[in-house]
C-alpha cells in the first residue's frame, strides 16, 4: 500500500503540474506586446478590414477566456492548432522537428553520460592524484561555460572544417543514397553534439565522483576488498552500481532540457529541431507554434522527472518512506 500511495501521489502531482503548465503556456504569450495580426498584416496599405479579417480567421477576436477554453478542448483531442505562418497543423510540423531534436539529444546525452561516468570513476579511484585534479578541474571549467558561448567558440574554430549550419547539405540530390545521407547528417551533427557533450559531461563527472567516494568507503566495498577481489571488479561490480542513484535524477533533468529543445544550441547551429522552431515562431508571434513548442519543452521535463521518480523508487525503496 505504501508503494501504491507513493505512485498515486507522484502521479497526481505530475497531472496537476502539467495542467498548470498548459494554463501558463496559454496566457504567457498573450500578455506580450504585439500579436500575430500586427505581424502578418505589416504590408503596404494594410486596411483595418484586413486586420479584422485576420483576427476572425485566427480566432483572436474572442475573449482570452473563450480562447483558453477552446485551446483546452482542442488539446484534449490532441489538436495543437494550425500555424498562423505555415497554415498547417502544428502537430504535423513539430513531429519532424521532434525527430531531429531527439537525434541530437540522444547522441549528445549518451556521449556525455559515458564520458562523465568514466571520468568520474577514474577521478574517485585516483583520489587526490594529479589525474583526479585534472579531471575535476576540467569538468568544473567546462561545466561553468554557457552553452551558447561554447557553441559560438566551436562555430568560429571549426566553421571552415566541419559543417556549421543546418542538418544536411543543400547541394546534395533530393534523394541521395542511404549511406551518403547518413554521412552528411553525421557530419552536420558533430559540432552541436560536441557542444552538448561538453556542457553536460562536467556535471556528470562531479556527481559520479562524489557518489563514488561515498560508496568506496562503504562496508560492503571494504568486505569485497578483504576477499581479495580485483580492483576492477570492486569498482565496476560493487561501487559503480550503487553509486549511480544520483545520476538517475540528473540524467532525467538533462534529458528534459535537451529533448525539450536546447533552444540556444539549435539556434546557433541552425539545427531544425523543436528549439529552432519555437524561436522562429516566437519572433513571428505564431501563437499555436510557440504554444506547441513550449508545451513539448515543459511536459518533457515534467514527464522525465516523473520517470526518474519511478526509477529512483525502484532502485531505492527508502524514497517511499
Amino acid at each position: 500500500m505504501r508503494s501504491l500511495d507513493y505512485l498515486l501521489r507522484r502521479g497526481v502531482f505530475t497531472v496537476v503540474t502539467i495542467f498548470l503548465t498548459v494554463t501558463a503556456n496559454f496566457f504567457l504569450f498573450r500578455v506580450l506586446p504585439g500579436d500575430a495580426v500586427t505581424n502578418l498584416s505589416r504590408v503596404p496599405h494594410a486596411t483595418p478590414e484586413l486586420q479584422h479579417a485576420l483576427l476572425v480567421r485566427f480566432g483572436l477576436d474572442k475573449s482570452k477566456w473563450d480562447q483558453y477554453l477552446i485551446y483546452l478542448k482542442n488539446l484534449l483531442h490532441g489538436d495543437l492548432g494550425v500555424s498562423f505562418t505555415y497554415q498547417q497543423p502544428v502537430s504535423h510540423l513539430l513531429v519532424e522537428d521532434l525527430k531531429n531534436t531527439v537525434l541530437l539529444a540522444g547522441v549528445g546525452t549518451l556521449g556525455a553520460i559515458v564520458l562523465g561516468i568514466l571520468s568520474g570513476v577514474i577521478a574517485a579511484w585516483r583520489r587526490n592524484s594529479a589525474l583526479d585534479h585534472l579531471n575535476t578541474g576540467l569538468a568544473t571549467l567546462v561545466y561553468a561555460f554557457p552553452s551558447q558561448w561554447l557553441g559560438l567558440v566551436l562555430l568560429i574554430l571549426f566553421a571552415g572544417i566541419l559543417p556549421a549550419g543546418g542538418m544536411s547539405d543543400l547541394f546534395l540530390f533530393d534523394s541521395p543514397p542511404f549511406w551518403d545521407n547518413v554521412g552528411d547528417v553525421s557530419s552536420h551533427l558533430v559540432l552541436p553534439t560536441i557542444t552538448l557533450i561538453l556542457t553536460a559531461y562536467g556535471g556528470y563527472t562531479l556527481v559520479v565522483r562524489s557518489s563514488m567516494l561515498e560508496t568506496l568507503g562503504a562496508d560492503y566495498v571494504l568486505t569485497a576488498r578483504a576477499k581479495g577481489l580485483s580492483d576492477r571488479r570492486v569498482v565496476w561490480q560493487h561501487a559503480v552500481r550503487n553509486a549511480m542513484l544520483p545520476m538517475v535524477t540528473m540524467v532525467a533533468l538533462d534529458l528534459g532540457y535537451v529533448v525539450g529543445g536546447a533552444v540556444l544550441i539549435e539556434v546557433i547551429f541552425s539545427w531544425p529541431g523543436i528549439g529552432m522552431a519555437t524561436y522562429t515562431a516566437l519572433s513571428q508571434r505564431d501563437y499555436p507554434m510557440v504554444q506547441g513548442g513550449f508545451l513539448l519543452l515543459t511536459v518533457s521535463v515534467i514527464l522525465l522527472n516523473f520517470i526518474a521518480d519511478l526509477v529512483y523508487f525502484r532502485l531505492d525503496r527508502r524514497v517511499s518512506a
